[in-house]
């Protein structure tokens, strides 16, 4: 049985043998990006907005309440 031995046997599969691999696979997320934007491109999105999304916490009103305290 010397003889039947595998390519696999000898291979450690720890951290290093993961870091050290060559190939990488995008998250599901990027895939799920990827393939929707193929279809239809997103549209463009301010990098900020003048106005905070509702119900943001630290609203005006929260604020000048919290000044006459």
């Amino acid at each position: 049985m010397a003889g039947d031995r595998d390519a696999w046997d000898d291979v450690v599969l720890d951290a290093d043998f993961i870091r050290e691999a060559e190939t990488s696979e995008p998250s599901a997320r990027a895939r799920m990006l990827t393939a929707r934007w193929s279809r239809e491109a997103p549209e463009p999105q301010p990098w900020r907005s003048d106005e905070p999304p509702a119900g943001w916490f630290f609203s005006k009103a929260r604020r000048r309440k919290w000044r006459r305290r």
